[in-house]
């Protein structure tokens, strides 16, 4: 009898244990949270400054003090005062940020088997707390998930959601008049903006016109169905805020040609005809610094266009084996995701039919004429912003955000600069930069919370951690956010990488999956 009541016992453990799990929510919010001796590093590109203690009360930063110097034993009666009931968090020797914000973050995708609960704690595992998300999902999803977050009622990034422009639309828009009320319908859905792919100029003119005048945002990806017509610049010139990738940017360089120089036997359809041709674009357009490439960047910056370069999420283009064999796959990515990605003539963005040396080494010079372009923009106040399109080309949620940093790097940015425009240049770009972006009082707390310094390894911020050899010659894994604050809620990262696993984990036990690269069988 007392054997089989401490079975019932424990079997009633482990079922609440796992519910617990289920249903975690984080911790908070507090009246007051004080995070103490912290060094900060601010989104507004000003250099780390510790130790710090931050005090937050209702979700919004009411004081940030510095509470002395670096190696000298710090004094209580020199730091804020916890109130009764008030939250502490000791911080020392950690490094805390504002929240990232993703310009181009899809909430997963039925083709991918992404399920929002999976996408949204991957993200929030890698700091991200706010995302725009870029169509894929109808306004009226993305509403429900939006005021879900809002009221932290799930685990998941504060959402602007931007509808695909047309969506919904039942025989398609063919007039000005019909873009203009679509444009019209979609504010009244409660959407943030629009994304756009490119359609008849005086269709795109009319719908920016209008979105303009209601205060929305706009984004797009000039794709090349229409990008021979309108390209970055007729958008920017109508009122787009900000434009996806890099379509549409080479073509309004164009100096010797008005059109892409497709091969004959070209067809769009067709995935690998698409991103080769893609490779091989920026090497058509004026050279850096000539005198067209600076008409344009000179034009851009004058309409204060926002770019969203999205580096990452093209990266296997010019080295597919890093990029299938990034080593998060194993744990964190679905079953269903990797199939995705594999070689295919009908997944978008699994152009893999034929790829090899040379359309690697294309997309490598492709890359670095594209990064000279972005690196110069920036120099001359242009803002860019940091978003990741995970969920295609072997790029994973969270993971491929990290990845995003690490290209700016690559592309001149100062880390300070990297931060910058993964914080307060996304708010800037979304009109929230009085809300959130940098460490301000007044601000919302927002925060990310890493064991180790970002500037010197950017690495820190995978999941997976950044791999270290100690004096001792033991191999660790150093990093990967220790806390995610969004709203004044602290989240464990690590917890919620765990919950992600496990749920992979249970996917490839009811499935019976391995992974195994493409062509390879288990």
């Amino acid at each position: 009898m007392i054997k089989t009541k401490l079975c019932l016992f424990i079997a009633c453990f482990f079922t609440l244990l796992l519910q617990a799990q289920e249903n975690y929510l984080g911790e908070g919010p507090f009246d007051q949270l004080i995070i103490r001796g912290v060094t900060l590093i601010n989104g507004d590109g000003s250099p780390p400054i510790s130790p710090v203690d931050i005090v937050v009360e209702n979700n919004k930063i009411v004081k940030i003090q510095v509470v002395g110097y670096p190696d000298v034993e710090i004094k209580d009666s020199d730091r804020p005062k916890l109130i009764q009931g008030g939250k502490e968090l000791d911080a020392s020797g950690m490094y805390l940020l504002p929240g990232f914000v993703d310009m181009h973050g899809h909430i997963g995708g039925d083709a991918q088997g992404a399920d929002p609960e999976y996408v949204f704690k991957l993200w929030m595992a890698h700091g991200i707390t706010t995302i725009r998300q870029p169509s894929g999902r109808s306004a009226e999803e993305v509403l429900e998930l939006k005021n879900k977050s809002k009221t932290n009622e799930i685990v998941a990034p504060r959402i602007f959601g931007y509808t695909g422009f047309g969506s919904g639309a039942k025989n398609g828009i063919k007039t000005p008049e019909e873009a203009r009320e679509w444009v019209r319908e979609n504010a009244k859905k409660g959407a943030d903006g629009i994304k756009f792919f490119g359609a008849e100029p005086e269709i795109m003119s009319a719908a920016l016109d209008e979105n303009k005048k209601l205060g929305l945002g706009s984004a797009c990806h000039h794709a090349q169905l229409s990008v021979a017509r309108w390209n970055v610049l007729h958008s920017a010139r109508a009122g787009l805020t900000s434009m996806e990738h890099w379509y549409g940017l080479p073509e309004a360089l164009f100096e010797d040609r008005t059109i892409q120089n497709y091969p004959l036997d070209y067809n769009y359809q067709n995935e690998q005809d698409r991103f080769e041709e893609a490779g091989k674009l920026w090497a058509q357009a004026a050279k850096p610094h000539s005198e067209h490439w600076n008409k344009v960047m000179n034009e851009l910056l004058d309409l204060d266009f926002t770019i969203d370069p999205t580096f990452n999420i093209y990266e296997a283009s010019r080295d597919l084996h890093r990029a299938r064999r990034a080593e998060w796959h194993e744990d964190y990515t679905l079953p269903s995701l990797w199939e995705f990605y594999e070689p295919s003539k009908i997944s978008h963005g699994s152009y893999w039919h034929n790829w090899g040396t040379e359309q690697e080494v294309a997309w490598k010079k492709n890359y670095q004429l594209w990064m000279t372009f972005i690196n110069e923009y920036k120099n001359r106040g242009g803002r860019v912003t940091t978003g990741s399109d995970s969920g295609f080309i072997y790029q994973l949620y969270g993971f491929a955000y990290i990845r995003e940093l690490e290209l700016l790097r690559e592309a001149g940015f100062h880390p300070l600069e990297v931060i910058r425009a993964a914080t307060l240049n996304g708010a800037e770009a979304l009109n929230w930069d009085d809300k959130i972006g940098s460490i301000q009082v007044g601000k919302m707390a927002d925060f990310v919370i890493v064991d180790e310094n970002p500037l010197k390894n950017l690495k820190v911020l995978y999941g997976t951690g950044a791999v270290q050899l100690t004096k001792e010659n033991q191999i660790i894994r150093a990093g990967g956010v220790k806390y995610t604050i969004k709203d004044g809620v602290i989240y464990d990262a690590k917890r919620l990488l765990l919950d992600v696993k496990n749920m992979v984990d249970d996917e490839k036990k009811k499935l019976n999956w391995k992974l195994s690269q493409p062509g390879v069988t288990n």
